[in-house]
């Protein structure tokens, strides 16, 4: 007998295998609820509160879920089924929850966070998007108005007062990206009055594997305009340069597509255009970089794929959600040299004040805990990462949905032909199809392609997001076409037979929901996702997979597959597909593994570095200069010098000024160090040509750098107090320093070329292969 499911999850926790709880016991506790009585429900909930935040017993947990079930039905017509009950108490109790798509997470997230404010917490649900916290906000506020509880929500147009407010609510709905920007504008106060925004205790991560692995090491950076006069180098020409070359005879890119290089005609050409001498000179260092970076852009970045061109502005493409990435930027000059190809404005100048990764922002909190309906696929590495376990909840309903092989062909051109067909036939019945792609070109052409086959289509990709739930509301309707990137409208149900399923019982007997991948992406758990569409609740439904041995996954990876595999690619036969297909998934999935452990595991000696500097920042803040602590930043001079400031202008005034000069001058030699450490990270690699470790030269580094940093903040308020002392002015000229005029915030989307030490193994591997063949 097979096991699966929830079954198979139990076996792997009694195993103690890899991260997975079994979630036996809540499931046992909701099966034993009390009827309901509403009478009790009151004391029952002032019982609760009274009950503080120890761990409640499951005499209590049944209580809560009686009356968290008839608040549920009375404030929003919705009571919960037990497989929701069960992922809320799951949650509550600090766990990952599996649950598939269409079961309601939105509700059992919900319970979920009234249990925590209950117990005395304060809750952030980290949604996906702005749209969706503002809708689960206004949607669950009755619910959480029937237990005394508030409700805020964030959005990246909120003013600042709006936003003071939303976090004042128990239970705040927040993208990750706008709680990482509040939580860094937070480490820039300079008045004390005004206290923190962001108060972290407990997370509850909608579309976990997403936020917690796939955008964990992803940096939220503020920045602020740099100083006049420091401009980037001449990018226009060196960027028409770059354009003028041709592919083969002035550079080659490798199979992978994550390098590119000049090729010695290429370096020739580029020298001639530019008027350099000698590229690889120290003295065209500058140059060389601008080249390099540009011709990354023109070859490895595609339009349309990686990002679209907006209304004059450079809009990142998110390559897990399939939607537009909003406020991120590429580093390291990639994102101008982009805008410079593409004919636009490039951006400001900016210098980064403060950065924090997802990873780090999230572990803040006391309790994380998260949802979604691939989250067990990645249960070792969450368990390893933020220390809670992962269970499975199975669907209410037996699942219908019929899953086919995939459909294997040699080219893309006999899969794109095959493609059309098998839409066109499904679309011929009325029944409604829902066709994921890769990319917002292959949507467009696919799309393109059935319009002249004479099927109309409704196509929902990163260039109409806005309008993602209206799009995949409709996609269950009879005769309806949708083509879908990887976004295909989570947090947004397909009805059968439309929103009203006024057509339910005609769509069903065809079938239901026929969900078709046009080529399997780089990430199991993204196949899964779009799976999930199909068969909603029991509903019936089918998924298929088109793919062949041309697709990116597999000629992306093909330097990293076994030799065998690589030569059964190369020759064209069908014979291994199957698995070479698996094969090259898997080590997409490794690769961005490595790539994401590594950037985390540079960021750990830095972020420590950063709190300890924020600790002490926070004691200046809130006590001044004279707070036992920050007695390091006051040289014997320095004490005098602030000593004759307060003869001169008061205590009270004196020490509020030098407070400020120290906050100045902790922060400007923190955005000075933050960058020395960018510049060691970006180059240490090359160490690893070497014997020594390129992670223990960069932790040594920033050692030896940091143990400059106080010293150096030290000398600087002295250097600003002694100003003052012969000005004898604490508000004019000597003030110029104070914060910048302007900031602002963008998450730094991870290098689409990988890590530098990533870059440099697949390169090593790629030279070893050719010299072997």
């Amino acid at each position: 007998m097979l096991i699966s499911g929830p079954s198979l999850t139990r076996l792997r926790a009694f195993l103690g295998i890899g991260g997975v709880a079994s979630f036996h016991r809540f499931e046992r506790l909701v099966a034993s609820t009390p009827p309901a009585d509403e009478s009790s429900d009151a004391a029952v909930v002032a019982a609760l509160r009274e009950a503080g935040g120890r761990r409640w017993s499951d005499d209590e947990l049944r209580l809560f879920c009686r009356v968290a079930g008839q608040s549920s039905a009375r404030t929003l017509g919705q009571r919960p089924f037990s497989t929701q009950l069960i992922a809320a108490l799951a949650l509550l109790g600090g766990h990952g929850v599996q649950l598939a798509t269409g079961e309601g997470k939105t509700l059992a997230g919900a319970i979920a966070a009234v249990g925590f404010v209950l117990q005395g917490r304060r809750v952030h649900v980290i949604s996906v998007n702005d749209y969706l916290a503002r809708r689960d906000a206004e949607w669950m506020g009755p619910l959480f108005g029937a237990f005394g509880a508030t409700v805020g929500w964030v959005s990246a147009d909120q003013e600042q007062e709006s936003r003071r407010l939303a976090y004042a609510a128990d239970v705040v709905y927040v993208s990750a990206a706008e709680l990482g920007f509040d939580t860094l504008r937070d480490r820039f106060r300079v008045e004390r009055a005004e206290g923190p925004l962001v108060r972290p205790d407990v997370a509850i991560v909608d579309e976990v594997d997403a936020v917690l692995i796939d955008e964990a090491s992803t940096p939220l950076v503020l920045a602020a305009a740099t100083a006049e006069g420091e401009h980037r180098i001449d990018s226009p020409r060196i960027a028409a340069a770059v354009a003028e070359l041709e592919e083969h005879e002035h550079f080659e890119v490798d199979t992978d597509r994550l390098n590119v290089s000049l090729t010695e005609a290429g370096t020739t050409e580029v020298e001639r255009r530019l008027g350099v001498a000698n590229l690889f000179d120290s003295a065209a260092h500058d140059h060389l970089t601008a080249v390099n970076i540009a011709l990354h852009a023109r070859a490895l970045v595609q339009r349309d794929v990686d990002y679209l061109v907006r209304e004059g502005r450079l809009e990142l493409i998110s390559a897990a959600r399939g939607r537009v990435a909003v406020a991120q930027r590429w580093p390291d000059g990639l994102h101008e040299a982009i805008e410079v190809k593409e004919g636009l404005r490039p951006s400001a100048v900016s210098e980064v004040l403060d950065s924090i990764t997802v990873s780090a922002l999230i572990t803040s909190h006391r309790t994380v805990c998260g949802m979604s309906g691939t989250a067990l696929a990645v249960a070792p590495l969450l368990a390893e990462g933020y220390g809670f376990t992962t269970g499975e909840i199975g669907s209410r309903l037996p699942s219908r949905r019929i899953d086919h092989p995939d459909r294997l062909f040699r080219t893309r051109d006999e899969k794109h032909a095959a493609l059309l067909e098998h839409i066109s036939s499904e679309h011929a019945t009325g029944r409604p199809v829902l066709v994921g792609t890769a990319s917002v070109a292959a949507s467009e052409q696919l799309a393109d392609d059935l319009g002249r086959a004479g099927v109309a289509t409704a196509v929902l990709n990163a260039r109409n997001d806005a309008e993602e739930a209206a799009i995949i509301a409709r996609a269950g309707e009879f005769g309806r076409v949708t083509i879908s990137t990887q976004m295909a409208g989570r947090g947004t149900d397909i009805r059968l037979g439309g929103a009203d399923e006024g057509d339910r019982d005609r769509v069903t007997a065809l079938g239901g929901l026929c969900v078709i991948g046009a080529e399997r992406y780089d990430n199991g758990r993204l196949d899964d996702q779009l799976r999930g569409r199909a068969g909603r609740q029991g509903d019936p439904g089918s998924t298929s997979f088109f793919a062949s041995l041309d697709d990116a996954v597999v000629q992306t990876n093909l330097e990293l597959v076994s030799d065998e595999h690589s030569a059964a690619v190369r020759s064209g036969g069908l014979d291994r597909a199957a698995g070479i297909l698996g094969h090259a998934q898997r080590m997409s999935e490794v690769s961005r593994e490595q790539q994401r452990a590594a950037t985390l595991r540079f960021a750990e000696t830095p972020a420590r570095q950063r709190a300890a500097v924020l600790r002490l920042r926070t004691e200046v803040l809130e006590q001044g200069l004279r707070a036992p602590d920050a007695g390091i930043l006051l040289t014997a001079a320095s004490a005098a010098d602030l000593e004759t400031l307060e003869r001169e202008f008061g205590e009270s005034a004196a020490d509020a000024f030098a407070s400020r000069v120290a906050l100045f001058h902790l922060d400007e030699s923190w955005c000075r160090h933050a960058a020395l450490l960018a510049e060691a990270r970006e180059g240490i690699h090359l160490r690893s040509l070497g014997r020594d470790s390129p992670h223990d030269e960069f932790v040594k580094i920033a050692q030896q750098e940091f143990a400059a940093f106080l010293p150096a903040v030290a000398s600087g308020i002295g250097s600003t107090l002694a100003k003052a002392v012969a000005a004898h002015d604490i508000d004019g000229a000597v003030l110029r320093f104070l914060r910048p005029g302007s900031t602002w915030t963008y998450m730094v989307s991870e290098d689409p070329f990988g890590s530098p030490e990533n870059r440099l193994w697949n390169r090593a591997t790629t030279s070893l292969r050719r010299f072997l063949h």
